[in-house]
């Protein structure tokens, strides 16, 4: 991946929502900007939310169910935004139509849940993509154009706090599986920048479910690369990535802006954010355009299925 690009699309896209919710309302935001674009209905549980949405975004059909709304819109593609708990049953009803769909993450609230969606999808013979925005942060990609074929050195700092979840109305069993709701976020960083297939992982301070402290886990990438997590549960902590070779470190604190620092040098040298993490939920505005061309059929880095599966099974095998 290279640094943020504008394309121009040619053909129209008729996209579909479902859910109402904060997470919608910044998708609607990021497609409403892209060229050929057109947000043609919207479906939730709560009609009033989606009529709410409509109203605002000028959305001409709310939908009472994932069958009418495709019926009403034949949307190309459709962007279901509902809580963990829903996505497996909201997917499985959208897989029944032959649109691409981007699911919000995690796809499925834990690794058996994302696996019966894959399993659902693969059965229907879908196009089904995840939206794990971080990875089209224009700092993430400043970082990943910036490094070489040198070995890496990943480091993920984590921090997650279960109490604070639930005080703010989360469900309990999606709080006992927050490293899948949230420290996919995180995790994911480490296939981001770790090249080939990881091939050992060995957790050196241990998950304790019943009293979540301090994790410490590393991993072996077929490529020679290192990764590193550590999760700090129920205490202060950072959120922070590092990638260091032999000529250049990169690092990520905030999330959204890149720092490189040279061999030799002890300065950090900012990378400009671009303008659409700025203007939009930092990811979504190419993150949308990337969905819009895998709808449409067109070469696109959209993340599959598949691929946050793979990031689910990472976090099974540090969290087991």
């Amino acid at each position: 991946m290279g640094v943020n690009k504008h394309y121009t699309m040619t053909q129209p896209c008729k996209i579909a929502i479902i859910g109402a919710g904060y997470t919608a309302r910044e998708h609607i935001k990021a497609f409403a900007d892209v060229a050929g674009a057109s947000i043609v209905g919207i479906h939730s549980r709560t009609r009033s939310r989606a009529e709410a949405l409509a109203a605002e975004y000028n959305i001409k059909r709310v939908c009472s169910s994932v069958g009418e709304l495709y019926e009403q819109t034949r949307a190309d593609l459709v962007v279901v935004t509902v809580v963990e708990l829903s996505m497996n049953t909201v997917s499985q009803a959208c897989f029944e139509f032959p649109w691409t769909a981007l699911l919000e993450k995690p796809a499925g609230y834990n690794l058996a849940d994302a696996v019966e969606i894959e399993v659902a999808a693969r059965e229907k013979n879908r196009s089904v993509f995840v939206a794990l925005n971080r990875r089209f942060y224009s700092s993430t990609r400043a970082a990943l154009g910036g490094l070489t074929d040198e070995p890496r050195f990943i480091k993920v700092q984590d921090q997650e706090d279960q109490m604070a979840a639930l005080a703010a109305g989360q469900p309990e069993l999606v709080v006992k599986n927050w490293m899948y709701a949230n420290s996919i976020h995180m995790i994911d960083y480490l296939r981001m920048f770790g090249r080939g297939t990881i091939q050992q992982v060995e957790t050196q301070f241990p998950w304790r479910n019943k009293e979540p402290h301090v994790m410490h886990a590393t991993m072996k990438f077929s490529s020679g690369d290192t990764g590193v997590y550590e999760g700090v549960w129920n205490m202060p902590g950072p959120w922070a990535v590092t990638v260091a070779t032999h000529s250049k470190r990169w690092e990520l604190r905030p999330m959204e802006q890149a720092h490189f620092q040279n061999k030799g040098e002890r300065k950090l040298h900012p990378v400009d954010i671009h303008e659409w993490d700025k203007k939009f939920k930092p990811g979504f505005r190419l993150q949308a355009e990337m969905a819009v061309k895998a709808a449409l059929g067109m070469p696109s880095q959209s993340v599959t299925l598949g691929d946050s599966l793979e990031t689910m099974r990472l976090i099974h095998s540090i969290f087991q």
